[in-house]
């Protein structure tokens, strides 16, 4: 093997050095005109974001978090209310439903892409409807940076009366048959958490959506129910506002954000052809561009430990994405579960590794990193081979 960089598993700092001095202008901008809530530098970067992925409004909240709980709060969901959901995925996503008092319905993933399967989706409204529930909306995952297979969602979403929300947290941006992420779906919500291939200096996040009246209802939630002005409380809201500094930190990444998605799609076309038949490699729809946010392989789950251990040995940092399903947590365990379990949720879950995935990691690493993969890899392979 060749020598040993130091690798970052998502380096923030090479971005930072390649947008260079506009960044460090942007901010103090922002200082300097004492407009820290709700400046001009919020709109602009709506406005662009809404512009990028062709949706007509874009509201900037607190985080991703919020911005899903303010759609489900803009829809009255709650109580006796079903959300149809991925069970392979971050807390959130369940969270949201819980905390608005509704229940989330956990559906079964599709092997190859690992986003919630367009042809479980009938099993899992029918486990609402068994449980006395109202389904109400259907929450997708754009997970790893790949956008679900919207086509039959959608036809399902409109045939079963369900209000489809995108999350978009790590998708934003893809392409799905020449439609891009944030424009698809009734809703589509957004995390700008720095670790996102879209994301800030610190917590934000982003509600896109094509409905004028929605758009309205959401701006004032996020800001305490105000109607005319501040001191006009039209209805029960909450603070969830994007900061300016850090929608001024998003301007400046939007305008390298094209380029740092396709300099992600070589980074991944170079893993993929190295690893491939080796390991597990991610699948892509046709017609599709994911945004990469994480690279995922598979490996044997049994091997899986010893497999980031001796990876970390070697300088490589890996991470899981996500050891447990939700429906296994603690948290979200007595929530209903479509058809007769999740099974290829939880096989997957024991089986996936993310490797070091951003825009700036050069091809001198990228082959340290796929040589350390093949090296600890090849005694597995020999023994198969044997």
């Amino acid at each position: 093997m060749s020598e040993r960089p130091t690798i970052e598993f998502i380096d923030l700092k090479a971005q930072r050095q390649h947008i260079g001095q506009a960044m460090e202008d942007a901010i103090l901008k922002v200082v300097h005109d004492g407009n820290y809530i709700l400046g001009s530098q919020v709109g602009e970067f709506e406005a662009g974001l809404a512009a990028f992925c062709g949706a007509k409004h874009a509201i900037g909240v607190a985080n991703g978090t919020d911005a899903l709980i303010l759609v489900l709060e803009a829809l009255g969901i709650g109580p006796g209310d079903a959300v149809i959901c991925p069970s392979f995925t971050f807390a959130a996503t369940a969270e949201v439903v819980a905390w608005m008092g509704a229940t989330p319905v956990f559906a079964e993933i599709d092997e190859a892409t690992y986003n919630i399967d367009p042809k479980g989706l009938a099993a899992a409204l029918d486990t609402a409807r068994k449980h006395g529930l109202k389904p109400r909306a259907l929450i997708t995952v754009d997970l790893f940076g790949q956008a679900c297979d919207y086509d039959p969602i959608e036809a399902f979403c409109k045939h079963n009366d369900l209000v489809l929300i995108a999350d978009s947290a790590q998708g934003y941006g893809a392409r799905y048959k020449g439609r891009v992420a944030g424009g698809i779906g009734d809703f589509a919500t957004t995390s700008f958490f720095p670790a996102k291939p879209l994301g800030c200096y610190g917590d934000g996040g982003a509600i896109l959506t094509n409905s004028d009246a929605h758009a309205e209802l959401l701006r004032s939630l996020r800001f305490h129910g105000k109607g005319s002005y501040k001191y006009d409380n039209i209805r029960v809201g909450v603070n969830s506002r994007l900061d300016t500094i850090q929608a001024a930190v998003l301007i400046e990444k939007l305008k390298v954000f094209a380029e740092e998605i396709a300099k992600r799609q070589l980074v991944a076309q170079r893993y993929t052809e190295a690893l491939q038949g080796l390991v597990r490699t991610p699948d892509v729809m046709p017609d599709c561009v994911s945004t990469w946010a994480q690279y995922t392989i598979r490996v044997d789950a049994e091997r899986r430990d010893a497999f980031q251990d001796a990876l970390k040995a070697k300088g490589v940092p890996t991470t899981v994405y996500y050891p447990k399903p939700l429906h296994q947590q603690t948290a979200y365990k007595h929530f209903p579960v479509a058809g007769n379990g999740l099974p290829i949720s939880e096989r997957v879950a024991r089986e996936v590794v993310s490797l070091p995935m951003h825009p700036y990691l050069d091809e001198a690493t990228q082959d340290y990193i796929i040589a350390a993969v093949c090296e600890v890899l090849a005694p597995a392979r020999e023994s198969a081979v044997v």
